[in-house]
């Protein structure tokens, strides 16, 4: 059966797309969930203008992550935490704890989920750490780490 995708579906196909898929696929799963209508004129022509407004839409949102990114690039934060006697956090500084604070720095509300934290911060001094904003839009901010007495 061919369907048009209305959203995206993982390693299947994006929305707007046609293609062929299995009929109990389709009408067990796709059709009843909204991811997806059977291909037929008008279904095709009315995607049509969807998929239009749709890529402005998306070049709206990337343009919006890109203007994000460069304010964010090079900010330069500061958290504290408690040490051990080694010299060593207990435990890390959590994402959510960045978050806060870059919130607090910027005043734009950032998700803890576009944090990328490949080495935790165990330790004081100063960290790179990347925010993965959108997929090949990322800012590298300064996070300087102290002990708190």
């Amino acid at each position: 059966m061919r369907v048009i995708f209305l959203e995206d579906v993982t390693t299947l196909a994006r929305a707007g797309d046609v293609k062929n898929v299995k009929d109990g696929y389709a009408r067990n799963y796709l059709i009843p969930k909204k991811l997806a209508e059977a291909a037929t004129r008008e279904n095709m022509k009315k995607i049509e203008r969807l998929k239009q407004t749709g890529d402005e839409r998306r070049m709206r949102e990337t343009q919006r992550w890109e203007e994000l990114a460069s304010s964010l690039e090079g900010t330069n934060i500061s958290v504290s935490a408690r040490i051990t006697p080694a010299g060593q956090y207990y435990g890390a500084i959590p994402p959510t704890q960045l978050a806060q604070e870059l919130t607090t720095a910027t005043g734009r509300e950032i998700d803890r989920k576009l944090i990328d934290t490949v080495q935790p911060i165990r330790e004081p001094g100063e960290h790179e750490i990347v925010l993965n904003l959108a997929p090949g839009i990322q800012a590298t901010i300064l996070v300087t780490a102290e002990a708190q007495e």
